[in-house]
Formats: C-alpha cells, sequence, structure tokens
C-alpha cells in the first residue's frame, strides 16, 4: 500500500492505494473504487482492534472511471490512529480524513480553548503544544541555533487533538518544527503560534518574552473615534528615499529617529508626522511575509500582504534578521516612540488568506480545514490569491482572536486594519470586536467590506451591507472615494471634483457621514487614496493629461479638503499631502522602491499644500462641528443649503458653539474653474473667511458680508458668532 523513504532526513510516504476511502461524517465512509475492481457485490469492513466491523453500503454512484460508495456505521472511531478498510476480496487501504473536518459536529468536538498553543517558555522548561486533531503521529524537532544539529521528540496526544511534548531543559533561542503524520503522510511545518522566528521564517524560536518587555507610554483616549485622523504608511517607504534625512532606511529604527529633515531643512520622518497633526500612523503589515528575503531584503520588495508568519515581526525590516530578539524590540520601540509623540498605531492585519496555502501550516497540521472550499471541493478563492481563510471554523476562529490579542496586549498596538475583511465572517469580526475592546477599549477596528466571491451566506459576510451588525467596526467608504475623485475601475465616470453635477446628491449625503450606509458617522472612513490602485495625483493625469499642474493640483487639493471636513472619519495615504505620484504603476505592491517610497523632497515643493492640509488638520482639531460622534447630532446641527446654486454643496453647522470657537460655520464646496457665480450668505452678518481653496487662516480669518464671488474649484469655510 506504502513505502517509506528518506529524504533530507525527513521521513516521507510514498503511497499507492489500490483504492481510496473518506471519512466524510462521524457515520460515513465515501470509498471510491476504480471501475475494473467493482462487482455487483462489493462490500466493505473497518478494522478496529483486528476485529472487522461492516460496513453498509447506503448508496452507491457511477464517476468517471470509478464507483462511488457511500457508507454508513454506528459504532465510534477514534482518531489518532490509522484505520484499515477492507473490500470483500481482501483488498486495503487506509482510511484517509475527508469532508468531516468541515462540519459542526467537527468542530464541536475538537474545539481547544486553551490558551497555550505554541512554545511556552520557562528557564527549566518548554512546553511545546499544536492542535492537530487528525494526525496519526506527531514529532517536534529541535535545532541547536549554533550548530543546527537537531533532536526529534515524540509527541503525546492529548485532550481535543492536541499534541505536546515538554522539554526539560533551558531552551532561550533554540529553533524548533513540527512532524505530523496524516493519511500516512509526514510533513514538517512551522508552529503557527510561533511568536519568534529565523530568518525568513525557516523555523520556530524559542524565546524568553521577558527579554522583549520595553516600556508602554499611554496615549490619552479619544472622546470619539471621529477624533481620529488616520496616516497609511509602509515601513520602509517612510525612509529609503535618499532626501528623507534618515540613517536607518528601510528599517524600523529609522521610526525612531527624531528632527530629521530633507536637504532642505524641511522637516521628514517623526517629526513631520507631529507637525501634520494626524492622530493615528495606519502601518502596512509588520508580520511575516513573503517574497522579500530577510537577508537580502533591497534585492525585493513588497507591500507585504503575502502573510506567513502572523505572531512574529517581519525581518526585513529589521537591522539584525538572524537574531530573533532584535526585530522584536525594534518593532516594539518603534510603536511606543510613537505613543511617546502622542500618536497612535494601527496595524494591518492580513487574516483572509495566506501566501502559499499548499505550503502553509495550517494546511500542513489540518489538510482542508483552515479554508475555504466550493460545492465542488476546490479551494475558494475570493481573494484572488488562491485561498480564503475559513473564519467561521472554529479554530480558525480562535486563531483569529489569539493573533490579534497577543498584539494588542504584547505589543501594545492600538487597532487594527483588517485586510478583505469581506472574506470574513460576522460573528468572528464580533467577537473580535468585543474581546479587543475589552483589552483596550478606544482600539481603532476598520477593514475593507468588499462584497468578494467566497462560499458564505451574504448575511454572514463582514461587509459593508452588513455594517450594521457590526456597530463598533469602520469601513472604507468606497463610494466617498469613487464620488469625490471618480471611479477607481472605470476612467470615464468623472467624480465631483471633475465638475461631475450628477455626483452633487451623492456628496450631500457623503459630507454628512453618510447616514444612508452607515450606524453611525464613524463607521465612515472616508478617503480618496490609499496605498491600493492609482494614486490620486496620477490618476488626475490619466484622466486629463493636457491639463495644467496647477488645476490638477487645484483638484487633488479639493479633494483631500472633502476628506478631511466631512463627518465621520478621515484617511490620508502617506504624501498625499504633496501631490504623491508613483509613476502611472496602479499597484505598486512590488514595483521598486523609486516607485513605492515617499519622495521628500516632494515636501519642500509643495510645501503650501502641505500647510494647506496641516491648516484643514488643525480645524478638525478645533472644532467639534467637524467630527460629531452620532447620527442624531449630526442630524441637529447639519443644515444643508436648499436650491443651492449648480455644482455648489453647502451646509451650515449651527449652535456649535459648545463645540468650538465659533457658533456657526458654513462649508461650501464648489467643483468648477475659470466660471464665476455669486453665492448669497444666508444670512446679513458679518461672516470670517477660514479656508478658501488656496489657504487656511485659522489666526486672523477675512471679514465677508452678504455675497461672494466663487472664482476657484475648492473648499471654503465661514464663522460667525
Amino acid at each position: 500500500m506504502h513505502k517509506l523513504t528518506l529524504a533530507g532526513g525527513v521521513i516521507m510516504v510514498g503511497i499507492r492505494r489500490v483504492y481510496d476511502a473518506f471519512l466524510d461524517k462521524f457515520d460515513e465512509i465515501t470509498i471510491l473504487v476504480p471501475t475494473e475492481l467493482d462487482s455487483d457485490t462489493k462490500s466493505f469492513s473497518i478494522l478496529l482492534k483486528e476485529v472487522s466491523c461492516p460496513l453498509v453500503v447506503d448508496d452507491k454512484f457511477l464517476l468517471d472511471g470509478f464507483v462511488k460508495y457511500v457508507c454508513k456505521f454506528d459504532f465510534d472511531l477514534p482518531f489518532g490512529k490509522t484505520h484499515l478498510i477492507v473490500d470483500d476480496a481482501g483488498n486495503q487501504t487506509d482510511l484517509q480524513i475527508g469532508a468531516i473536518i468541515r462540519t459542526v459536529p467537527f468542530d464541536q468536538t475538537f474545539s481547544y480553548d486553551g490558551d497555550d498553543l505554541g512554545a511556552s517558555y520557562s528557564k527549566d522548561k518548554t512546553l511545546f503544544k499544536v492542535w492537530a486533531p487528525t494526525a496519526t503521529g506527531c514529532k517536534l524537532k529541535l535545532y541547536n541555533p549554533k550548530s543546527m544539529i537537531h533532536e526529534t521528540f515524540q509527541m503525546t496526544r492529548g485532550n481535543k487533538g492536541t499534541w505536546q511534548y515538554c522539554a526539560q531543559d533551558n531552551l532561550d533561542g533554540y529553533y524548533y518544527t513540527f512532524l505530523v503524520r496524516i493519511n500516512l503522510d509526514w510533513k514538517e511545518c512551522v508552529d503557527p503560534y510561533a511568536k519568534a522566528i529565523a530568518a525568513n521564517g525557516e523555523y520556530g524560536v524559542v524565546i524568553n518574552q521577558e527579554k522583549t518587555q520595553v516600556p508602554k507610554l499611554s496615549v490619552p483616549m479619544l472622546k470619539s473615534k471621529t477624533e481620529a485622523i488616520i496616516y497609511e504608511c509602509h515601513i520602509r517607504d517612510f525612509s529609503i528615499d535618499e532626501e528623507s534625512g534618515m540613517v536607518n532606511k528601510a528599517k524600523y529604527e529609522a521610526w525612531l529617529e527624531e528632527n530629521t529633515t530633507n536637504r532642505n531643512g524641511d522637516s521628514t520622518g517623526l517629526l513631520y508626522l507631529k507637525e501634520l497633526g494626524v492622530t493615528h500612523v495606519e502601518l502596512l503589515p509588520i508580520n511575516d511575509f513573503e517574497e522579500v528575503d530577510d537577508l537580502k531584503p533591497l534585492e525585493a520588495y513588497n507591500w507585504g500582504y503575502n502573510p506567513r508568519h502572523f505572531f512574529a515581526p517581519e525581518g526585513s525590516y529589521s537591522k539584525d534578521p538572524q537574531n530573533p530578539y532584535v526585530r522584536i524590540l525594534e518593532l516594539k520601540k518603534l510603536i511606543q516612540k510613537l505613543h511617546e509623540c502622542g500618536l497612535k498605531v494601527i496595524i494591518d492585519v492580513v487574516y483572509n488568506h495566506v501566501y502559499s496555502k499548499e505550503n502553509s501550516s495550517f494546511e500542513h497540521l489540518l489538510p482542508g480545514y483552515f479554508f475555504r472550499h466550493d460545492e465542488n471541493g476546490f479551494a475558494s478563492n475570493g481573494t484572488g490569491v488562491g485561498n480564503d481563510l475559513a473564519s467561521e471554523r472554529a479554530m480558525v476562529r480562535k486563531f483569529i482572536l489569539d493573533c490579534a490579542s497577543y498584539w494588542l496586549e504584547e505589543y501594545d498596538v492600538d487597532g487594527f486594519r483588517f485586510d478583505l475583511m469581506g472574506i470574513l465572517d460576522v460573528e468572528t469580526m464580533s467577537l473580535l470586536q468585543k474581546n479587543i475592546h475589552q483589552l483596550k477599549p478606544d482600539a481603532f477596528l476598520l477593514g475593507e467590506g468588499w462584497d468578494l466571491n467566497t462560499p458564505i451566506a451574504r448575511e454572514q459576510k463582514a461587509i459593508t451591507e452588513n455594517a450594521h451588525t457590526l456597530p463598533k467596526i469602520s469601513f472604507f467608504n468606497d463610494q466617498f472615494r469613487d464620488v469625490i475623485k471618480g471611479s477607481t475601475f472605470n476612467m470615464n465616470e468623472h467624480g465631483y471634483v471633475y465638475s461631475s453635477l450628477e455626483k452633487v446628491d451623492q456628496l450631500t449625503q457623503l459630507v454628512s457621514g453618510s447616514g444612508h450606509k452607515f450606524y453611525h458617522p464613524d463607521q465612515s472612513i472616508n478617503y480618496v487614496e490609499s496605498h491600493d490602485n492609482h494614486t490620486m495625483w496620477d490618476r488626475f493625469h490619466l484622466v486629463a493629461p493636457d491639463e495644467s499642474d496647477e488645476i490638477r493640483q487645484a483638484r487633488h487639493r479639493f479633494a483631500t479638503s472633502l476628506v478631511i471636513l466631512s463627518q465621520g472619519v478621515p484617511f490620508l495615504h502617506a504624501g498625499q499631502e504633496f501631490f504623491r505620484s508613483k509613476k502611472g504603476v496602479e499597484n505598486s505592491y512590488n514595483s521598486p522602491d523609486d516607485i513605492n517610497k515617499i519622495h521628500w523632497q516632494a515636501r519642500t515643493v509643495h510645501k503650501d499644500n502641505v500647510e494647506y492640509v496641516k491648516g484643514l488638520i488643525q480645524l478638525r482639531k478645533l472644532h467639534g462641528a467637524f467630527r460629531l460622534p452620532t447620527k442624531e447630532l449630526i442630524n441637529q446641527h447639519l443644515i444643508l443649503q436648499e436650491g443651492s446654486i449648480d455644482h455648489v454643496v453647502s451646509y451650515q453647522l449651527n449652535e456649535v458653539g459648545h463645540l468650538g470657537p465659533w457658533n456657526s460655520i458654513l462649508v461650501v464646496h464648489y467643483n468648477q474653474h475659470n466660471q464665476e457665480v455669486d453665492f448669497y450668505f444666508p444670512d446679513e452678518d458679518v461672516w470670517h473667511e477660514l479656508v478658501n481653496p488656496q489657504i487656511v487662516e485659522l489666526n486672523d480669518p477675512k471679514r465677508r458680508k452678504n455675497t461672494l464671488k466663487l472664482s476657484d474649484i475648492g473648499t471654503y469655510v465661514f464663522c460667525k458668532n
């Protein structure tokens, strides 16, 4: 039936089966017999403790080259052992684990709720525990990190399908992997719960977490999520430019450098972030990912959406990726440095897929369980990368909850951005939210609520359409994005800033907090640019290549002003405020640094625009009327101006003196250029101009009365008491 061979020191199994048998339910076995071995009197039994127990043929189907038998049984079948199926001719085959792993009874039987998966270290012993309920054997391989000589230890099967081994020694720094035998096949894999890894994630590493502790600094809680201003950045993009002024280019430690400047003496890096005034830095994935060699990091580039190890930091950003302690300490210091500057840290997490399903530890430990499959048994691909994690299964859900909790408690992050959140199920996201907010009440949770083709019911998906079921989670508002700057997927569909009159009605809803989509305004992540798709500058260049830079910049500035001053939560892409370009590359996930880096000299070239955006942020933070926390308050205070001039969207924020220095605020958005119109103020009072399309003036605003001639595309803001 099979033959044992040795390959690279790992036991492998070459298996030749006369026919196949699969355990699909706790009382059902499916058997596939080649047609040439079939007969009208075919029968089967299973050997249990050398006793032949007959199987009852419940159904029979003809397939292409095979006959499918569905057999029933009414006795307990123990897991953790290899069982033999015997047919009436005496042919034997092993009983393989089939579709049973994707059944509710399987989860009910084997769901493990312990907090000790992985390597639990103490100075005199380390407990290794892994969940592999269908395995018939499990071994621990321990590697001496200096000699790389390894020993193999037999693990013991415990409750709920766990396997464990307790090593009575100080294993600080030792490498380890697991060997698991399933369906007669041995596979070696890295612990999915590994908190530390070797270079390029080839091994898990035992660490003493007491040696990774960094003092935690608190950042004052926000009164409301609408007080957040999120700034999205990639670790490497932030510093690698020759003009960054940072020494540790492309590394975690660049984020620790203070008072850096470009050659003109203008602030860069950490100093720039503090000056800009954002409240949250959102980092693209910082857990271990594929396609960048830790030891040769500059030979390739990646955003990080190729997750391999979810609990351990990425090594290519470390100054010493071969030392598992260094990258942990570097990242923890980065987070606390941002806290020291008054900035909260959101990390981008990818709980919807893995880089390679076939090579993942998940698939080696329990084939077919951790991933969704369609009705034909093929791996689903709603993510577009070949696999969808099955978040609705008990131990996948546990993994996600455990992982997020670890980053929150151990690394002291302040929130999570969930990549392709629509792949995940509502129940998992709801439990995750409750768990996270018990640990850190003001943690910010946001995600992409796109409806993707994954095989769970629509009402179970964590998509924007179901936002009402997840009221404490925010969603990227793609309608806001597309109405303002134009459709992401259709260059011919222009947005409001390109003079589109048909977008006016939608815009009034969006600037008012998108109450037609969300229960609360803080559920709406208002944005026009992120790491995905074209930057706004590149899109505008493609839409109107002959347009002057001056008017293109005006449109760009207009779109950013709408993001910052609308009700909801503003989200900025790093460098957006100085017209970031990626040279026309639409999705630069693996493009060179020259495409992806933040060009810090542009921060000087476009200093006026940086100051404009900084001024808008100051205005938003100065007056609470721009960040009302509930739909009820928006309905009470925000009054849309009816009968407005074509192309003008205007509204008043009335009776808001208790929220800031002015009792009334008037906001006017105008999407025309080279076309002058008269705008009449809503009363005869004197208004003061805080914002026009070119400048923000909060200290000495100009007096305005009765009528204003609108001639420049952009945003105008007026106030009075």
